[in-house]
């Protein structure tokens, strides 16, 4: 394989140095700023054969992509809450999406259908069972619970009426799910989220919500998960309550979901999953797939980057903060005629 340099959220980053790549470099950032390809190759330390931008669920951070001069693929995973996500896609050669029901999204004008590829959530090396802890609640729920989230805080309230012995909490997860007899899942948007795959990895018994995105085609329901209806606490209190009865199918679901997870839904599964779609392109088909990308570079900046660059451009032109104010100079820039990258941006 080839040089790869991953910008952005590190999914399963790590993993792809298993899966028979020549180099792989990452860079991940907090503060405002956006990066070209000159700041690209001073990053990797290279110039890379494949760059992958890893959605960070923030606006655009790497911009000028429709005329970068290797392979590029956008990492989607939060496209229920960022519609513009398959616009800037479209400045890509491929592009990996999380959530299945979305794929026909990013189908455009210059990302086919063919070039994007599911690439569901995943458990991560570190969620592990701890067999020493002590099951302290019944049913526990850990996540973000506020304003933002009104369906769950709805959800999880009227579920704590009806089964009052859920303890809902935040905090770091792994030395929580140990210690529940059941972990209940709630996907505000209807995603499959991390959760499901977290708590399985971790050993725990799962109750979430019948969802499509290829949940049940992942998992087997009854056998290593749980489902409810979405959104409907009656269901989900019984089925928390006929759970709980059954202490011997509870140890079940568990073995069964950690294996399935151990099998099927770890960092190294999709990293060799993403390395196979890129390893079944020839020589030529690489070649090719940048060379049209970036004859046609004008063409996506005016039609599926051009729109939505103005409208952050426009969203951060009253701040004062110099940071900010550089990124809507990108983001007009990339608008204009592309943009390059600047070390000071």
């Amino acid at each position: 394989m080839r040089r790869l340099f991953w910008i952005g959220s590190p999914f399963f980053w790590r993993s792809l140095k298993e899966t028979g790549w020549d180099e792989v470099a990452f860079c991940n950032f907090e503060e405002p700023r956006v990066l070209g390809w000159r700041d690209v190759v001073r990053q990797a330390g290279f110039e890379p054969d494949v760059v992958v931008v890893a959605d960070k669920s923030r606006p655009p951070f790497v911009l000028g992509v429709e005329d970068f001069p290797c392979i590029t693929v956008f990492y989607s995973v939060d496209s229920h809450i960022h519609s513009w996500q398959p616009w800037y896609a479209q400045a890509f050669d491929a592009c990996l999406v999380s959530l299945r029901d979305h794929l026909p999204r990013f189908a455009g004008d210059f990302l086919p259908a063919e070039r994007i590829w599911w690439s569901p959530a995943f458990a991560w090396n570190e969620d592990r069972p701890d067999e020493t802890a002590e099951r302290r609640w019944d049913a526990l729920f850990v996540g973000t619970v506020s304003d933002n989230t009104p369906l769950r805080a709805a959800f999880l309230r009227e579920v704590g009426e009806k089964f009052p012995a859920l303890h809902v909490t935040r905090g770091a997860y792994r030395g929580l799910y140990p210690q529940a007899q059941v972990v209940l899942n709630q996907c505000e948007h209807g995603d499959l989220n991390f959760r499901v795959f977290e708590a399985l990895g971790c050993g725990g018994c799962l109750l979430t919500p019948r969802i499509g995105h290829g949940l049940t085609d992942l998992f087997v329901e009854d056998e290593e998960l749980v489902c409810y209806t979405p959104h409907d606490a009656a269901d989900a209190a019984e089925r928390l309550r006929g759970l709980l009865a059954a202490p011997a199918r509870m140890a079940e679901l568990r073995r069964a979901g950690l294996a399935a997870v151990d099998a099927r839904h770890r960092a190294i599964h999709r990293a060799r999953a993403f390395s196979e779609h890129l390893r079944a392109l020839s020589e030529e088909e690489w070649r090719r797939l940048v060379e049209n990308r970036r004859r046609r570079a004008a063409a996506i900046r005016q039609q599926a980057l051009r729109l939505p660059c103005l409208l952050w451009a426009e969203d951060l032109g009253s701040s004062t903060d110099p940071a900010v104010r550089a990124l809507r100079a990108a983001y007009l820039a990339e608008a204009r005629t592309g943009y390059a990258g600047q070390s000071d941006v």
